[in-house]
């Protein structure tokens, strides 16, 4: 869906912090393919790890590098104590906004 990517800028943190958690622990590579997967076609590996640095500068996954059979050492992210304090706060943000949205839709 166009457009789609600038919606998502403002939740995209939250959304990778979700993947995260649903993997136990995982790749910036890994994560694009999964949003690309789940319809989020227009989502780049340089919006992915943007949004992984800024989730790593704000303490909220724990990063471990490791080498990889592939090419360059990988980094590998899980979600820490802050990151799911953070992600339990996204969702109650999420599901406030969205239900004031489907009130304003449905008036």
């Amino acid at each position: 869906m166009k457009g789609m990517t600038e919606l998502l800028k403002g939740v995209l943190e939250g959304v990778v912090l979700q993947v995260i958690k649903n993997t136990g622990e995982t790749y910036g590579y890994e994560i694009t393919n999964t949003l690309v997967q789940a319809g989020f076609q227009e989502i780049v590996e340089g919006t992915v790890y943007t949004v992984l640095l800024r989730l790593e500068k704000k303490n909220l996954v724990t990063v471990e590098k490791r080498k990889s059979e592939l090419g360059p050492a990988r980094k590998f992210y899980r979600l820490n104590a802050e990151g799911e304090d953070y992600l339990e706060d996204f969702w109650k943000k999420w599901s406030f906004l969205v239900n004031q949205l489907t009130r304003i839709k449905n008036r």
